[in-house]
């Protein structure tokens, strides 16, 4: 194969092709599988360059295994991220990338997450006491509140105040402010970003990230003169880390981590449980069997026991399969001549793992479009075939975290209330913003509430 060709890929416009990954990405991807195969090249992705996407799981591998100096992310592969910052490790590249991952491994170690349950139970049960018997109320949005919360006290370390508050409000009003197309838009094409005052769509976010960070650096300072050792939000781990040279994060470094745990860990983590209460009540015996489980666990579970629940655990990892929220892992760019899957790569040129596409394999999920807990009971899946956080040196760094939250909110809810779809139809993701989502009307309904097979309260009319 000669040295400069790509694999193939359609031949439409650059711009044309980009905007319908925009509006209809599942339909983008599906077709380009069916046409190109498992490795094909595609303008879809951030940036000008065309992108080689991957859902051959060998080829898969072969990129999470390449050294980081042949093959690698971050800035160096057109990763800007508005908002997150350039010093985010989403951001960063080589040695710079390795120092800031492992000053940031340590505060998402198992044990430090256990001290972080009962905070997600108590803001899980404070949201959801809002709920009516017989009143719809959004999926969505409730979880949203739930997840949100979690980052002000877990990572943030906010307690409840005038700074909590204005912080939640600002950080809202960024999150929810554009509508999911839009908001697209702008992200994709960076000629758009343009600060052209209040009254424009980018001058508004601009003016948002400015008091938002005006208020994290207060809170940064305020932490750094009055330093308490017995504090174990993430932020205050973050802060007590020292690298190799035994130099602490930098404001700005602390700053750009803590806005990516919360884009990444926020409606990421309230999209992945939206899709999990869709498919628990889509699907009756799917519900009757987890419910059978919960009620082993007893009054007052230990978090450790809930996290080990095996068919839990089923739900969790198929609800991530059949719908992940990232449809491709973090694109990376061939820096040094390449071989992968019998292709040759010179620099410059972008790959990007596809895990919606490799989640959707028939040789690996027979009918890939079906919610089958039962598939991850009868087999182990490889870090390649199954790869809902990315992978390699690019896996999302708060995985476990969001495993643990994930299912205690799940076992917290189920425990606790009797719940019911609003419309029985089946239900299809939209985009929302960059990320694979239900649609904005998703609904469910509280029937009654329950403690361990025992239904209390009853609305006769659900």
């Amino acid at each position: 194969m000669p040295a400069h060709k790509l694999p193939d890929g359609p031949e439409k416009a650059p711009f044309l092709q980009k905007f319908k990954w925009i509006t209809k990405p599942l339909e983008v991807l599906e077709t380009y599988s069916q046409s190109y195969g498992d490795i094909c090249t595609a303008y879809v992705g951030l940036g000008k360059k065309p992108i080689v996407l991957i859902s051959n799981p060998q080829a898969i591998q072969e990129v999470f295994t390449t050294d980081p100096k042949y093959l690698d992310s971050g800035e160096v592969a057109g990763i800007k991220p508005a908002f997150i910052g350039q010093q985010s490790l989403i951001a960063l590249s080589g040695d710079r990338h390795k120092r800031q991952r492992k000053l940031l491994t340590p505060p998402f170690h198992g044990e430090r997450m256990l001290a972080y349950g009962k905070i997600i139970q108590d803001l899980t049960e404070k949201v959801t006491s809002q709920w009516a018997i017989g009143s719809p109320f959004s999926v969505r949005s409730a979880m949203q509140k739930i997840t949100f919360q979690v980052i002000l006290k877990a990572v943030f370390g906010l307690e409840d105040g005038k700074r909590y508050q204005q912080l939640q409000q600002l950080l809202t009003t960024r999150l929810e402010g554009t509508k999911s197309i839009f908001r697209a838009i702008l992200l994709l094409f960076p000629f758009l970003q343009k600060d052209w005052g209040p009254l424009s769509p980018w001058g508004r976010l601009m003016e948002n990230e400015r008091q938002i960070d005006k208020l994290i650096y207060a809170e940064i300072q305020e932490r750094r003169e009055k330093l308490d050792p017995s504090r174990t939000d993430i932020l205050s781990l973050m802060m007590a880390a020292r690298d190799e040279a035994g130099e602490p994060m930098t404001d700005v470094e602390l700053r750009d981590e803590l806005i990516t745990l919360l884009v990444a860990g926020h409606e990421t983590t309230a999209t992945s449980l939206s899709w999990a209460f869709y498919w628990i009540h889509h699907q009756p015996q799917v519900r009757e069997k987890l419910l059978q489980e919960l009620d082993t666990l007893g009054e007052n579970p230990d978090p450790n026991a809930i996290f080990r629940l095996p068919y839990l655990d089923a739900v969790y990892k198929e609800t991530l399969r059949i719908y992940p929220v990232a449809m491709m892992g973090f694109q990376r760019m061939v820096l040094s001549p390449l071989e992968i899957a019998g292709y040759h790569f010179q620099p410059g040129t972008i790959l990007a793992p596809c895990i919606y596409l490799t989640h959707h394999r028939e040789d690996l999920y027979p009918e890939p479009k079906q919610f089958k807990p039962e598939r991850f009971l009868e087999r182990q899946f490889s870090p390649y075939e199954y790869l809902p956080f990315g992978g390699g040196n690019r896996r999302c760094i708060g995985m476990a975290f969001a495993q643990f939250e994930m299912k205690l909110i799940l076992v917290t809810v189920l425990s606790r209330w009797q719940l019911a779809l609003t419309d029985s139809k089946p239900m299809l993701p939209v985009r929302r913003g960059l990320l694979l989502a239900p649609p904005d009307g998703f609904q469910m309904v509280a029937t009654g509430m329950r403690h361990q097979n025992q239904q209390v309260l009853q609305t006769s009319s659900m």
